[in-house]
């Protein structure tokens, strides 16, 4: 199955995100945030980064970007989206995902191993775990803050939106813990963690013995291409 990695301008992780598609068994396609052509794939990953340098506001500009217009409306038809991070701020400020991402409330760019739960598995990207498993996945971001108005808020929670919640701590603000959106069919997914940061062994979070030894981000592109195939 062919899954595609969108380049931006100031884009950090998309090879990471191919590395991770290729070990899950998919075939990655890059992808430009210049082109009008999505060329079939079956699924996009809007990787994480720093596009068009983060200007007016992170995502901001790469949600006006040519490509996003194409997968804007192929996720209208249904087709997998996954933003990771940047990727993100990206969907929300397409309006893809409800709410809005700010500033980290203590003002800091943040880096670390990051425990979540994960809430909701009826995606194509979280099939892979068990509702309410925990996972270990870094994070690393300066404007992961979710928000969203009482309405929109409790809209999210009453329709089980939530994908990924922090555990723990809550390193950014993020209202209710929220690390990871869906949106209403399930088909476009959003977290401020890292999943290809953590899909091999010895290079990912691996130092506590009840997770998978540092390959919790797997099962996000593993469960994807599974059921791409069947």
């Amino acid at each position: 199955m062919r899954v595609g990695v969108v380049t931006f301008p100031g884009s950090l992780d998309d090879r990471d995100a191919q590395r991770a598609i290729t070990l899950a068994g998919g075939e990655a396609v890059a992808l430009w945030h210049a082109d009008h052509d999505l060329q079939g794939v079956d699924a996009v990953v809007l990787p994480g980064g720093f596009s068009y340098g983060d200007y007016l506001r992170c995502g901001a500009i790469a949600s006006h970007a040519p490509i996003m217009a194409e997968i804007k409306a192929a996720a209208g038809k249904g087709l997998p989206v996954l933003g990771i991070c940047n990727g993100f701020q990206m969907l929300v400020e397409s309006h893809l995902l409800p709410g809005g991402l700010i500033r980290n409330d203590h003002g800091r760019f943040i880096c670390r191993d990051q425990r979540l739960r994960v809430e909701n598995t009826d995606t194509p990207w979280t099939r892979g775990y068990e509702t309410n498993e925990e996972i270990i996945i870094p994070l690393k971001n300066g404007e992961g803050g979710f928000i969203a108005d009482d309405e929109t808020l409790k809209r999210i929670e009453g329709e089980g939106l939530v994908t990924f919640r922090y555990l723990d701590v809550n390193p950014n603000g993020s209202m209710n813990d929220i690390a990871g959106l869906r949106n209403e069919a399930g088909n476009v997914v959003g977290l401020m963690p890292h999943p290809e940061h953590a899909v091999e062994r010895g290079y990912g979070p691996d130092n506590d013995e009840r997770m998978r030894s540092g390959i919790d981000g797997l099962p996000m592109f593993a469960g994807l291409i599974q059921q791409l195939v069947s």
